[in-house]
Protein backbone atom coordinates (compact mmCIF):
# COMPACT_ATOMS: atom_id res chain seq x y z
CA UNK A 1 0.00 0.00 0.00
CA UNK A 2 1.13 3.56 -0.91
CA UNK A 3 2.22 5.36 2.05
CA UNK A 4 1.11 8.31 1.60
CA UNK A 5 -1.18 9.72 -1.23
CA UNK A 6 -0.93 13.41 -2.56
CA UNK A 7 -3.53 14.65 -4.08
CA UNK A 8 -2.66 16.60 -7.04
CA UNK A 9 -2.60 20.42 -6.82
CA UNK A 10 -6.14 21.61 -8.70
CA UNK A 11 -4.20 24.25 -10.68
CA UNK A 12 -2.44 21.54 -12.62
CA UNK A 13 -4.57 21.05 -15.93
CA UNK A 14 -7.38 17.29 -15.72
CA UNK A 15 -4.70 15.45 -17.86
CA UNK A 16 -2.45 16.01 -15.30
CA UNK A 17 -3.89 14.96 -12.41
CA UNK A 18 -5.50 12.12 -13.84
CA UNK A 19 -1.66 11.11 -14.64
CA UNK A 20 0.06 11.75 -11.21
CA UNK A 21 -3.57 9.51 -9.46
CA UNK A 22 -3.26 7.10 -12.23
CA UNK A 23 0.30 5.94 -10.62
CA UNK A 24 -0.38 6.71 -6.90
CA UNK A 25 -3.75 4.84 -7.24
CA UNK A 26 -1.92 1.64 -9.26
CA UNK A 27 0.08 1.49 -5.98
CA UNK A 28 -2.52 1.28 -3.48
CA UNK A 29 -4.05 -1.59 -5.92
CA UNK A 30 -0.97 -3.56 -6.15
CA UNK A 31 -0.42 -4.77 -2.77
CA UNK A 32 -4.25 -5.50 -1.99
CA UNK A 33 -6.35 -7.75 -3.60
CA UNK A 34 -9.69 -7.24 -1.65
CA UNK A 35 -11.88 -5.76 -4.42
CA UNK A 36 -14.18 -3.46 -1.57
CA UNK A 37 -10.91 -2.33 -0.14
CA UNK A 38 -10.04 -1.52 -3.70
CA UNK A 39 -13.62 0.54 -4.85
CA UNK A 40 -13.87 2.29 -1.63
CA UNK A 41 -10.16 3.89 -2.21
CA UNK A 42 -10.48 4.80 -5.59
CA UNK A 43 -13.95 6.14 -5.03
CA UNK A 44 -12.24 8.00 -2.26
CA UNK A 45 -9.10 9.22 -4.03
CA UNK A 46 -11.31 10.35 -7.41
CA UNK A 47 -13.83 12.26 -5.15
CA UNK A 48 -11.44 14.21 -2.94
CA UNK A 49 -9.20 14.88 -6.18
CA UNK A 50 -11.48 16.26 -8.28
CA UNK A 51 -14.38 17.36 -6.04
CA UNK A 52 -17.05 15.43 -7.70
CA UNK A 53 -20.77 15.16 -6.63
CA UNK A 54 -21.00 11.51 -6.43
CA UNK A 55 -18.43 8.53 -7.09
CA UNK A 56 -18.48 5.04 -6.51
CA UNK A 57 -18.97 1.41 -8.20
CA UNK A 58 -22.56 -0.26 -8.44
CA UNK A 59 -21.89 -4.17 -8.66
CA UNK A 60 -23.72 -6.54 -10.98
CA UNK A 61 -25.92 -9.14 -8.35
CA UNK A 62 -28.18 -11.47 -10.44
CA UNK A 63 -30.11 -8.71 -12.65
CA UNK A 64 -29.18 -6.10 -11.21
CA UNK A 65 -26.82 -3.37 -9.91
CA UNK A 66 -26.76 -3.17 -6.49
CA UNK A 67 -24.83 -0.25 -4.77
CA UNK A 68 -21.14 -0.85 -3.41
CA UNK A 69 -18.47 1.24 -1.79
CA UNK A 70 -19.29 5.19 -3.02
CA UNK A 71 -18.24 8.30 -1.86
CA UNK A 72 -20.93 11.62 -1.88
CA UNK A 73 -24.73 11.74 -1.02
CA UNK A 74 -27.61 8.66 -0.17
CA UNK A 75 -27.71 6.95 -3.62
CA UNK A 76 -29.88 4.14 -5.58
CA UNK A 77 -29.41 1.11 -4.43
CA UNK A 78 -30.78 -1.23 -7.00
CA UNK A 79 -30.74 0.11 -10.74
CA UNK A 80 -32.15 -2.60 -13.43
CA UNK A 81 -30.42 -3.35 -16.35
CA UNK A 82 -30.60 -0.73 -19.39
CA UNK A 83 -32.22 1.71 -17.12
CA UNK A 84 -30.64 5.11 -16.19
CA UNK A 85 -27.14 5.84 -17.11
CA UNK A 86 -25.56 2.96 -14.94
CA UNK A 87 -28.16 0.57 -16.45
CA UNK A 88 -27.42 1.90 -20.13
CA UNK A 89 -23.57 0.96 -19.19
CA UNK A 90 -24.14 -2.48 -18.05
CA UNK A 91 -26.59 -3.19 -21.12
CA UNK A 92 -24.27 -2.11 -23.96
CA UNK A 93 -21.12 -2.95 -22.79
CA UNK A 94 -19.14 0.47 -23.34
CA UNK A 95 -18.46 4.10 -21.49
CA UNK A 96 -21.44 6.27 -21.16
CA UNK A 97 -20.72 9.98 -20.91
CA UNK A 98 -23.55 12.44 -20.27
CA UNK A 99 -23.11 16.35 -20.70
CA UNK A 100 -26.71 16.99 -19.13
CA UNK A 101 -28.30 14.66 -17.53
CA UNK A 102 -31.90 15.84 -18.37
CA UNK A 103 -31.62 15.73 -21.42
CA UNK A 104 -30.48 11.75 -20.87
CA UNK A 105 -33.79 9.47 -21.59
CA UNK A 106 -34.94 7.23 -18.56
CA UNK A 107 -32.04 8.79 -15.81
CA UNK A 108 -32.46 7.90 -12.67
CA UNK A 109 -32.12 11.16 -10.36
CA UNK A 110 -30.77 9.53 -7.16
CA UNK A 111 -29.26 13.43 -6.30
CA UNK A 112 -31.46 15.97 -7.82
CA UNK A 113 -27.77 18.01 -7.48
CA UNK A 114 -26.17 15.65 -10.64
CA UNK A 115 -26.09 17.58 -13.42
CA UNK A 116 -23.41 15.47 -15.67
CA UNK A 117 -22.33 11.90 -15.00
CA UNK A 118 -20.06 9.30 -16.50
CA UNK A 119 -20.31 5.40 -16.66
CA UNK A 120 -17.08 3.23 -16.53
CA UNK A 121 -17.88 -0.82 -16.94
CA UNK A 122 -15.73 -3.63 -15.37
CA UNK A 123 -16.10 -6.26 -18.38
CA UNK A 124 -14.31 -9.58 -17.01
CA UNK A 125 -14.64 -12.41 -19.27
CA UNK A 126 -16.86 -10.82 -21.87
CA UNK A 127 -19.17 -9.55 -18.92
CA UNK A 128 -20.05 -6.81 -16.81
CA UNK A 129 -19.65 -7.37 -13.17
CA UNK A 130 -19.51 -3.87 -11.76
CA UNK A 131 -19.89 -0.08 -13.35
CA UNK A 132 -18.05 2.78 -12.00
CA UNK A 133 -20.47 5.99 -11.73
CA UNK A 134 -19.49 9.36 -11.27
CA UNK A 135 -22.13 12.42 -11.14
CA UNK A 136 -20.90 15.99 -11.49
CA UNK A 137 -23.20 19.10 -10.18
CA UNK A 138 -22.06 21.22 -13.21
CA UNK A 139 -23.08 20.50 -16.75
CA UNK A 140 -20.34 18.97 -18.96
CA UNK A 141 -17.78 18.00 -16.69
CA UNK A 142 -16.95 14.97 -18.25
CA UNK A 143 -15.01 14.41 -21.79
CA UNK A 144 -12.40 12.23 -23.57
CA UNK A 145 -9.53 13.21 -20.81
CA UNK A 146 -12.02 11.40 -18.25
CA UNK A 147 -13.47 8.46 -20.17
CA UNK A 148 -9.80 7.65 -20.93
CA UNK A 149 -8.26 7.55 -17.72
CA UNK A 150 -11.15 6.18 -15.64
CA UNK A 151 -11.14 3.34 -17.84
CA UNK A 152 -7.49 3.02 -17.09
CA UNK A 153 -8.45 2.59 -13.73
CA UNK A 154 -11.08 0.80 -14.03
CA UNK A 155 -8.98 -2.19 -15.77
CA UNK A 156 -6.10 -1.66 -12.96
CA UNK A 157 -9.17 -2.32 -10.45
CA UNK A 158 -9.82 -5.76 -12.57
CA UNK A 159 -6.39 -6.62 -12.98
CA UNK A 160 -5.20 -6.21 -9.13
CA UNK A 161 -8.35 -7.41 -7.41
CA UNK A 162 -9.80 -10.54 -6.65
CA UNK A 163 -13.46 -11.31 -8.60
Amino acid sequence: MAEEFKIPDSKRSKKKRYEILLQQIESLLENERDVIANMSNIASVLKTTFNFLWVGFYIVKGKQLVLGPFQGPVACTRIEEGKGVCGTAWQNKTSVVVPDVSKFAGHIACCSESKSEIVIPGILKKKVIFVLDIDSSALNTFDEVDRFNLEHIVSNLLKYSDF
